[in-house]
């Protein structure tokens, strides 16, 4: 009489941490892809930088 409502709370528990742990991993991986991402937008500055200066020296 108790053990399926003990077996509902139980399956709720694990299906809840199951999604929290997907949750967690996916906003990790896009933290790390919006790292990457901010990276190569700081350095292509850079980059297109040198190109120019380099392009204007030759000429």
């Amino acid at each position: 009489m108790v053990m399926w409502p003990a077996v509902s709370v139980l399956g709720f528990l694990v299906l809840t941490a199951l999604v929290v742990l997907m949750g967690m991993q996916s906003t990790k991986r896009w933290e790390a892809e919006k790292q990457a991402a901010s990276a190569v937008r700081h350095t292509a500055p850079e980059s297109a930088a040198r190109a120019t200066a380099a392009a204007t020296a030759v000429l």
